[in-house]
């Protein structure tokens, strides 16, 4: 199969469905870009494990990635009220490298140089952070869309970390490897099959297919949380007492899915299981005080869930130095 990459054109066709309208820029209050580098990691320890947070970078998604089910003013509105662009959504993307005993442990690969310039950058963050990328010994998918699982491949179509374990979700496998689904989607959702095609089938990476539940390493087990993909899991970390649920795109806004948990988006391919797993982690997250790890939330991407009656709250985890 030829490889393939959307265009930014491709990837808002997916928004065509909904009118688009912007604020006025007037009224954004977005700071600059950055004169120089910032940070594109972050750690922190967890019981006996060590945590380091990797940037693959960012990329821009349609607006209708959030509440395609909500009023346009309404978001819009909330956007605005919340310092955020109105004219789009941009998702940062945050890696999880764990070392815990033998074990180093990746979740999730980013996209590679086959998707978005902004995006693409997770090995050579992981270096500048001093962690060796083939030393990885098992590497977690959550699900196989382009800025989770594109960047498998090297330039040499070979797997990137050949000498990994690569795991995914039995029912994720099966559903993007079924005969015929590319000719059963829509047109601008061919090229997802064809790149989760061809990443699943790249040489030189061996496949464990698993269950929720499967313990990945020593307190590192899969959690389901199917719905914005047939397969879709997250990842649970525990060590002594302290936990951390790494939630891939169970919840991919750190705002709109927290104050408005029913709000689903177009890239969602069940929503009702969506927002049925969304609430489920919500609630216990609040209820037993379990840190959070979103993917496409602001970098790094680390905070906790406060109840706020019947909606939800992110607080960004204290840095420490």
């Amino acid at each position: 199969m030829p490889l393939l990459r959307p265009t930014r054109r491709e990837m808002l066709a997916l928004a065509a469905a909904m009118p688009t309208f912007a604020m006025p820029a007037a009224l954004r209050a977005e700071l600059g870009p950055p004169a120089g580098e910032n940070p594109s990691h972050f750690r922190f320890t967890l019981g006996d494990m060590k945590i380091t947070i990797v940037s693959d970078g960012w990329f821009p998604q349609p607006l209708s990635a959030l509440g395609l089910n909500a009023d346009e003013a309404e978001k819009l509105a909330f956007l605005e009220a919340h310092f955020l662009p109105t004219d789009e959504i941009v998702g940062h993307t945050n890696h999880v490298y764990i070392e815990t005993g033998e074990d180093r442990v990746l979740i999730d690969v980013g996209s590679g140089n086959r998707f978005f310039d902004t995006a693409g950058r997770l090995m050579s963050n992981m270096e500048a952070a001093g962690i060796d990328p083939y030393a990885v010994n098992k590497v977690v998918l959550t699900h196989a869309h382009p800025d989770h699982i594109w960047g498998i491949r090297d330039d040499f179509d070979e797997a990137i970390i050949p000498d990994a374990e690569y795991i995914i979700g039995a029912a994720e496998h099966a559903y993007w490897t079924q005969e015929g689904l590319v000719d059963r989607v829509a047109p601008e959702e061919q090229q997802f099959v064809l790149g989760a095609v061809n990443s699943i089938n790249v040489d030189g990476a061996e496949w464990t297919q698993a269950e929720d539940g499967y313990e990945v390493a020593a307190g590192v087990r899969l959690f389901a949380s199917h719905g914005h993909t047939p397969g879709h899991m997250s990842v649970l970390l525990e060590s002594g007492d302290d936990q951390l649920l790494v939630l891939g795109d169970a919840i991919t806004h750190a705002y709109g899915h927290f104050a408005h948990p029913d709000w689903y988006g177009a890239m969602d391919s069940d929503q009702e299981a969506t927002v049925a797993s969304r609430r489920r982690i919500l609630d216990m997250a609040a209820t037993d005080r379990i840190p959070v790890v979103g993917y496409h939330f602001p970098f790094p991407g680390v905070g906790h869930v406060k109840a706020e009656g019947e909606a939800y709250a992110f607080v960004p985890a204290l840095w420490r130095f």
